[in-house]
């Protein structure tokens, strides 16, 4: 896991540039803290920064191969988890290797299968390959956007970075915030509309694209999507199709040369991760696989049961650790260094994000790793399998809206009324909405529930799924940590996308099919837990303290947030704790103490960023 930048022109030489990319470069030190590298050429600039988890000499990066007409050069992020099979198939067609990191299989893989090379990989990723013949340069990014690449294009350069900092240290770029960045930032927030950013002209390559730069221009193409089609598998034949394929995409994923654990909360998802991972140590003769979870002080003395957080995790933690071959740390976070880390959280991101529900993953990736490198996760099981309350509650579904943000007229009014008189929120995320609607491939077969869960499974994955991807990307390669989402296998995916709703929903459960074929391996009450989200702070001392910092900002009218935003109801926000904006400003938790703290979050993006506002 690591990070990249680069630049190329193709009617200029561009050499002279070094500063510019070591500059670029440098903004990415967390992302890969054990090493650099740059390439540079008369067209094209390319640097890397790497955090070493395969093959330590054989994976130095940029990485080239000679020959005799031109060179092929990487740089890449991510991990490729059906490297054993393509370096088998290009060893039967003449190629050899030096080491045996996945980079070295990537390079080949494309010289050999070209621009194709997306369609054979398995696994996440964004790579810049530069083909010094053709004077071409090809990117590409993972299946769901598991790992990030941003680009812009200036006077004929393509200015391409894994994180937008190292984009904003090209001369002349600008950070400049118009009317669709703000309504990205304040109507669509902490999500964005795939493919771009909320800074005018600066873009993604979206997930599942490839995007070829040369002499005429920069062309972009999708090369998968999920394809509806009718499931023909039988219940038992799903079944067992569904327990090969989580097997698969686990145990695939538990390569690495530097220490690996895993996440357990004690839910369903990190429990099946964690079974099988410990279940492959145990087989292979491996020492316990080590496993992590979070918990804040008193958080069990103050905690509060809700529909969205019905139990807490330690009594789970505690029973499934007593049924598997692992080795279990308790990450103990207090609420003064939670709320402190809202900057950091913010600087990773590059934007205000979900306030202590990103700081809180920062802090636990930044422990984990003084004795880790990788982390399997359970991330996106829930959007996979159907597990968010809005699959089933009708006002969510009923809502005509994106069912996690359906506070639309509360983010209207916190614009600052100048502001806000100019762009009208509802009206752009209305046109997001149904142009996502729009890619839905609905099927003659389909019941009318199926059809409606395929529209608000295509919203979740696309949409909230990508804000939660993000979110463990930049959190975690922010501690210079890797995490891995097998649940975001595309071929799980593929299959699961297509199983009818009734079967998933099995019993009327969230996640009911998933749970149905866990009873083989899990304990009962994990099985039948419900569903409870990624663990927030219920010490009431976070609340206070993330108060007193908001309090401190609005005290000075001078603040840059007042530009932005409308003082007086940050301010009654702040009189009522937050009740003042009566429903989540972001899916189950931003509520109260984690609004104000986004807010602050907003204030030290202005001061630290200075955004140029353009409406």
């Amino acid at each position: 896991m690591c990070g990249f930048v680069g630049f190329a022109n193709l009617k200029e030489n561009i050499i002279q540039n070094r500063t510019v990319l070591e500059n670029m470069n440098q903004t990415l030190s967390k992302r890969g803290p054990d090493e650099e590298g740059y390439y540079i050429e008369n067209h094209i600039s390319m640097a890397h920064k790497r955090l070493i988890v395969i093959d330590p000499e054989g994976g130095k990066q940029p990485m080239i191969e000679k020959y005799s007409y031109g060179n092929f050069v990487i740089c890449y992020n991510g991990q490729i988890y059906n490297t054993k099979e393509l370096r088998k198939e290009l060893e039967e067609n003449n190629f050899s290797f030096e080491g045996h990191c996945d980079t070295e299989v990537l390079l080949k893989s494309y010289i050999y299968y070209g621009k194709d090379v997306v369609n054979h990989l398995n696994g996440i990723f964004a790579f810049a390959i530069w083909n010094s013949q053709k004077q071409e340069l090809f990117l590409a990014r993972d299946h769901f956007g598991v790992k990030p690449l941003f680009y812009t294009i200036q006077n004929n350069t393509l200015i391409f970075a894994s994180e937008l900092k190292a984009i904003f240290e090209y001369p002349g770029i600008s950070k400049t915030l118009d009317s669709q960045g703000l309504c990205e930032m304040f109507g669509i927030g902490p999500a964005h509309t795939p493919g771009t950013t909320i800074f005018k002209d600066i873009f993604e390559i979206k997930p599942a694209h490839f995007a070829i730069f040369n002499s005429s221009g920069l062309h972009l193409q999708r090369y998968w999507k999920l394809t509806s089609k009718q499931h023909k598998d039988n219940s038992k034949e799903t079944c067992e199709k569904l327990k090969f394929l989580l097997n698969d995409a686990i145990t695939r994923q538990l390569v690495s040369d530097v220490p690996l654990c895993t996440f357990l909360s004690g839910g369903l998802d990190s429990s099946i991760i964690t079974k099988f991972a410990a279940d492959y140590c145990q087989e292979q003769g491996l020492p316990p696989l080590d496993t992590y979870s979070i918990d804040y002080v008193d958080n069990d003395k103050n905690f509060v049961k809700s529909d969205f957080q019905p139990n807490s995790d330690n009594y789970y933690i505690d029973l499934m650790n007593k049924n598997l071959h692992t080795k279990h740390h308790k990450i103990v976070i207090d609420t003064p260094e939670l709320a402190s880390y809202s900057e950091d959280a913010m600087i990773a991101r590059d934007m205000p994000g979900m306030a202590d529900i990103d700081s809180s993953l920062l802090l636990f990736c930044k422990n984990v790793k003084k004795e880790m490198t990788v982390s399997l996760t359970g991330e996106c099981a829930d959007e996979i399998f159907g597990g968010y309350p809005w699959f089933f509650r009708e006002d969510a579904l009923n809502s005509g809206t994106f069912p996690w943000s359906i506070a639309i007229n509360e983010r209207q009014k916190l614009l600052n009324p100048y502001i806000s008189e100019k762009i009208n929120l509802k009206e752009y995320i209305d046109l997001r909405y149904q142009e996502s609607l729009n890619e839905v491939d609905i099927l003659d077969t389909d019941s009318p529930e199926t059809a409606e869960k395929r529209k608000i499974s295509h919203l979740t994955l696309n949409w909230f799924m990508q804000t939660l991807l993000d979110r463990s990307d930049r959190m975690a390669m922010y501690s210079g940590f890797e995490l891995r989402v097998p649940f975001c296998d595309y071929r799980l995916a593929e299959y699961v996308w297509n199983i009818p709703w009734e079967w998933k929903a099995l019993n009327s459960r969230e996640k009911g099919l998933l749970r149905y074929i866990s009873k083989d391996f899990l304990p009962e009450e994990i099985v039948d837990r419900k569903k409870s989200p990624y663990p927030k702070t219920h010490n009431p001392t976070y609340l206070a303290k993330v108060k007193n910092m908001l309090n401190d900002i609005m005290k000075n009218k001078n603040a840059p947030i007042n530009n932005l935003l409308n003082r007086e109801f940050i301010l009654d926000i702040l009189r009522t704790n937050g009740t003042a904006f009566t429903r989540p400003w972001f899916g189950q938790l931003m509520t109260g103490p984690q609004l104000m703290a986004y807010l602050c979050q907003v204030n030290m993006w202005l001061e630290k960023y200075q955004p140029k506002i353009e409406i």
